[in-house]
């Protein structure tokens, strides 16, 4: 069963669970999903990793404007927005610890063969495709740049 269809089943159970959280989020999961699918070149299909990112890029959203509730002192609207991201998690990979990800940060540094904040660029091509998925983007930059530093 590919993440499309795992959405929409979830997305009846959460209708007879009264889950009204876990529907709203699922239900714009899904319409993510739909305009993925009939985008022009998209030819009706969505793989699992197009969903992944999708999924990926909506959890990030839902962090960043949590953030920004909070700074405006909205509590209620930042707990609303990790509930939903939350939700959206459960369907992710694991995300890596930091111990992980700097011991695969090293390995891809040393496989590079870079040795100064120069060859950065080189390091997070290999690290942004190797890692998609199982550690954001400003993570892996942070670490790269600590490392090479």
């Amino acid at each position: 069963m590919d993440l499309f269809e795992q959405i929409s089943n979830d997305i009846k159970e959460a209708m007879k669970a009264k889950d009204k959280v876990r529907l709203e989020t699922l239900r714009n999961v899904k319409k993510f999903f739909l305009e993925a699918k009939t985008a022009p070149g998209a030819n009706d299909t969505l793989t699992d990793d197009i969903a992944l990112k999708i999924m990926q890029k909506l959890v990030k959203q839902g962090k960043d404007s949590a953030e920004i509730y909070k700074g405006q002192g909205r509590e209620d609207l930042a707990q609303g927005e990790l509930e939903q991201v939350a939700v959206i998690e459960t369907y992710l990979p694991k995300q890596m610890s930091a111990e992980e990800l700097e011991a695969a940060l090293k390995e891809i540094i040393a496989k590079v063969g870079a040795t100064s904040g120069k060859d950065m660029g080189k390091v997070m091509g290999v690290a942004s495709k190797k890692l998609a998925g199982k550690a954001e983007g400003r993570v892996i930059s942070a670490t790269v740049k600590q490392l090479l530093g």
